[in-house]
């Protein structure tokens, strides 16, 4: 089996930690260690390391060869230019496809935090059995909601198809991305319906078929790059040819327009979070919703629900009578927000591109 680790996007969400240089999939969030590097780690060693591959963005070719020495070198795809998710995949799975057009791939994504690694694996193992008994099958792994989100997509899902392992695979019914808060509370109350966490398990071939029946655009765009793989001017060909088609999501290409019976959905709770935001890095790392999460040299008093982080060791940040803070202390930047307001802090951000003030993001 292989796995495909996506790393790209800019990050604004995670200012000022996160920069255009170096976006939160890159930053130690987590016992000192990325993201991403964390999303490698619980692959092993079920996964050898020649087995997984990272697609990133061309600008983060150093980031990802010091933070991951033991990937192999081939197996590292870097996009000339940021697109959406949709090249981004078609691009990564082809060059796969050319030596393991059949072989069970998983589809994973690099600024999530996983709690139950070993299960998290045993489901990606399962489901790779399953696909080897039907190679034009696709496999959602999804998780069962802890609250009623508004930011995460959802999938529908029906009745038990096969039972394994411990484990449900059941029928796909459809999905929603990101509801509005009525539609997503009916949703959490239904009791068939679960966070789309992008996870899924399938093959190359699935994959590049579903491109050329879908998507003949991006397919088309794709098979003309490939024709140079591994010769001398292929990152020639792939710079002038990438950036032809047009920027879409792997969702609006593909899945929205795949056949129920093409797919199957295990839900189950892996102890998923996106940690792309401070407020979602907060509710993934707290033990009780009132307590505070903190890093590095951090002193409060009378301070609750707040996220305290300080990345410099020569500064002490003290907080007293605070309720509902993200306050982050970087080099040359200092966060202080409610946890409410982080929507503005993204926004504002944005808004520095481009001035000169583009340094700081």
């Amino acid at each position: 089996m292989k796995a495909i680790i996506f790393a790209g996007g800019t990050g604004t969400r995670l200012w000022p930690l996160s920069r255009k240089k170096s976006p939160k999939q890159f930053e130690k969030l987590i016992s000192d260690k990325s993201t991403l590097q964390l999303a490698v780690e619980r692959l092993l060693p079920e996964f050898k390391f020649q087995d997984i591959y990272i697609s990133t963005n061309n600008l983060y070719r150093n980031i990802i060869r010091k933070q991951l020495p033991n990937i192999p070198e081939k197996n590292l795809f870097f996009e000339p230019e940021k697109k959406d998710v949709a090249p981004a995949i078609a691009l990564s799975v082809g060059i796969v496809a050319k030596s393991n057009p059949n072989e069970p791939i998983a589809i994973l994504w690099s600024d999530h935090l996983v709690k139950e690694v070993n299960l998290f694996k045993k489901i990606l193992l399962s489901a790779a059995t399953e696909i080897k008994k039907d190679l034009n099958k696709i496999i959602f792994i999804s998780h069962r909601p802890r609250f009623a989100s508004v930011n995460l997509g959802y999938i529908k899902f029906g009745k038990v198809i096969v039972q394994k392992n411990g484990l449900t695979f059941h029928k796909f019914e459809g999905w929603k991305y990101r509801p509005d808060e009525r539609t997503a509370k009916k949703f959490y109350s239904s009791g068939n319906y679960s966070w789309n966490l992008g996870y899924f398990v399938t093959t190359p071939k699935f994959i590049l078929d579903s491109f050329r029946k879908l998507a003949p655009e991006i397919y088309n765009n794709t098979k003309e790059i490939l024709k140079f793989y591994e010769e001398s001017n292929y990152l020639e060909v792939l710079k002038k040819k990438y950036g032809k088609v047009k920027s879409v999501s792997f969702d609006n290409a593909i899945l929205e327009k795949l056949e129920r019976d093409q797919a199957m959905v295990i839900v189950e709770d892996i102890g998923w979070s996106d940690v792309g935001s401070w407020e979602a890095l907060k509710e993934a790392l707290q033990i009780h919703q009132y307590e505070n999460v903190i890093r590095g040299k951090v002193y409060l008093e009378h301070v609750k629900d707040s996220l305290v982080y300080n990345y410099d060791d020569k500064k002490l940040i003290v907080a007293v009578d605070l309720d509902e803070n993200i306050i982050v202390n970087t080099s040359d930047v200092i966060l202080i927000a409610k946890k409410t307001s982080m929507p503005k802090v993204k926004k504002l951000v944005e808004s520095f591109g481009g001035t000169k003030n583009e340094r700081h993001i």
